[in-house]
């Protein structure tokens, strides 16, 4: 690993091209390495991961929507749709599109924490797409899901968006551009002219995550994988880019980023280290915001010493900044206590989660968002008696630490009951975390997507999936072609299709 300093450009004094931050990632993303065990079936655990939450997802709205539009550019070279005949193939701007809000709309896959918290797995639905188009192999696949993985992880841990209130895919974009390099085995002239295009379309506001939030939050990784397609076809065409996107006097780190961020160190492989930075990365057991994983966990250990929820007077929790402004009552976000609140508002909202999971004791992708469930009297009675708070100690557990596999995303929570009696708990990690309880491996992935498929997928299609995961490595072009899971067809309601939009 080899740390870079990465600045802006003075004026009339240009900083050469090779100190340049997408050189550096595109030098990064243009060289071999060897593969390992541990790298592989990490790769396999995420694309399992990612079809379960895409399958639970295939009905909702912004994903029947997405694959309308998908549907209407069949190609016989092109890639699969998630839930369609493996035999039906379409332009693979548009899979990955379709494919990157299904994966995306439960908000229930794989977390970065660093920086900047974000969900690399996105990466996989485009970089899948265009593997199944360009006629890839196994190896090759796990090459560019491993390099997308490890550029996002680095950008994620050097610079911060969210402080600037910018959405995370600010690195997504770049990240899976330079996997879509190293799929293709591009040179690094290439994926440098592309991953500043990317990069330079991959920057949204956070908007979308504030207020009553929409579909956004579904359709933006798709957004940024049909963009990252985009810059790379013309990037190999010979096409150029805005440059230096990052260092340049109107670039994103001197208009964008805080004064703190405008000297960043970002450490990147060298040549023949293996690109690991997915094995720093984990996924959810509950469908909400990853910061509220663990209180779902927390509630769930809490709830045992509480005969009565309607006996609770207040609720207190304490956790790091980002909690508190981004999940909690320090957003000033009146939404995140509105029964009427959209169910994306919903799963970032840390009153409403603990006050679900404490009240039930499981949590379920669907039910535990539902109008009659949201809307439950003594349900709003309680998440209205829930306040979050910033807390000194768990800021330092977070923000102090930089590795981000410990860094401590929990609370303290403290309970008052009316006759005063207050009950007093903590927790650093979620159960599934590589530091919880019970951390998650291939059998615990295999199982979150058997609960997931709900008997939506015939079990044969199932084994049949797992069996090409299990040889991931040894794919033919041909097998990463029916890389895909197939769902029985009463499941999928095509009626978007029938609505005339502008394709």
């Amino acid at each position: 690993m080899k740390t870079h300093s990465v600045r802006v450009q003075k004026p009339r004094k240009k900083i050469g091209k090779k100190k340049h931050l997408a050189w550096l990632i595109a030098k990064m993303a243009s060289k071999d390495w060897n593969l390992n065990k541990d790298i592989i079936d990490m790769v396999g655990n995420r694309i399992i991961d990612n079809t379960g939450v895409a399958v639970a997802a295939l009905n909702r709205e912004a994903v029947k929507i997405a694959r309308a539009q998908a549907m209407q550019f069949e190609n016989k070279y092109g890639a699969t749709l998630i839930g369609l005949n493996s035999k039906k193939k379409f332009d693979c701007q548009w899979a990955a599109w379709a494919n990157a809000v299904a994966v995306r709309e439960l908000d229930f896959h794989d977390n970065i924490m660093a920086k900047e918290t974000c969900h690399p797995g996105d990466c996989i639905p485009t970089i899948l797409a265009v593997a199944q188009q360009r006629n890839c192999n196994g190896k090759d696949l796990i090459k560019a899901i491993a390099t997308s993985y490890e550029t996002q992880l680095r950008l994620s841990m050097s610079i911060a968006l969210n402080p600037n209130k910018i959405d995370h895919v600010g690195h997504l974009g770049p990240a899976i551009t330079s996997g879509l390099g190293k799929l293709l085995k591009l040179d690094a002239e290439t994926i440098y002219q592309a991953i500043q295009w990317s990069a330079h379309t991959s920057i949204f506001t956070r908007q979308g995550r504030k207020g009553n939030l929409s579909s956004w939050k579904a359709y933006a990784p798709g957004l940024v994988g049909k963009n990252a397609i985009d810059a790379i076809d013309r990037a190999i065409r010979g096409d150029t880019s805005p440059s230096p996107v990052w260092e340049g006097d109107y670039g994103i780190i001197s208009i964008l980023l805080e004064k703190e961020n405008k000297n960043i160190k970002i450490n990147l492989p060298e040549k023949n280290e293996p690109r690991s930075g997915i094995l720093g990365t984990f996924t959810k057991e509950h469908s909400a915001g990853y910061h509220g994983n663990s209180l779902i966990d927390l509630a769930f250990k809490m709830r045992t010493k509480i005969k009565d929820t309607k006996q609770i007077k207040k609720i207190n929790i304490y956790s790091k900044k980002y909690t508190h402004i981004v999940m909690g009552s320090g957003s000033n976000d009146n939404e995140k206590y509105s029964p009427k609140a959209s169910r994306e508002t919903l799963d970032h909202s840390a009153m409403y989660i603990f006050a679900v999971a404490l009240e039930d004791g499981f949590w379920h992708h669907e039910k535990s968002y539902s109008k009659r469930r949201k809307n439950k009297p003594d349900t709003i009675k309680l998440w209205r008696k829930i306040k979050t708070f910033e807390s000194k100690s768990w800021n330092k557990k977070y923000y102090d630490e930089p590795n981000p596999l410990k860094k401590a995303q929990g609370a303290k929570v403290e309970i008052e009951l009316m006759n005063g009696v207050k009950i007093i708990d903590q927790i650093e990690f979620a159960n599934a975390h590589p530091n919880g309880e019970t951390p998650f491996g291939r059998d615990e992935y295999i199982n979150k997507m058997k609960i997931l498929n709900n008997n939506i997928i015939p079990k044969k299609e199932e084994n049949r999936f797992l069996n090409l995961i299990g040889n991931l490595e040894k794919l033919k072009p041909n097998e990463v072609k029916t890389l895909n899971i197939v769902c029985k067809e009463k499941h999928l309601d095509l009626k978007k299709n029938n609505i005339k939009g502008i394709f």
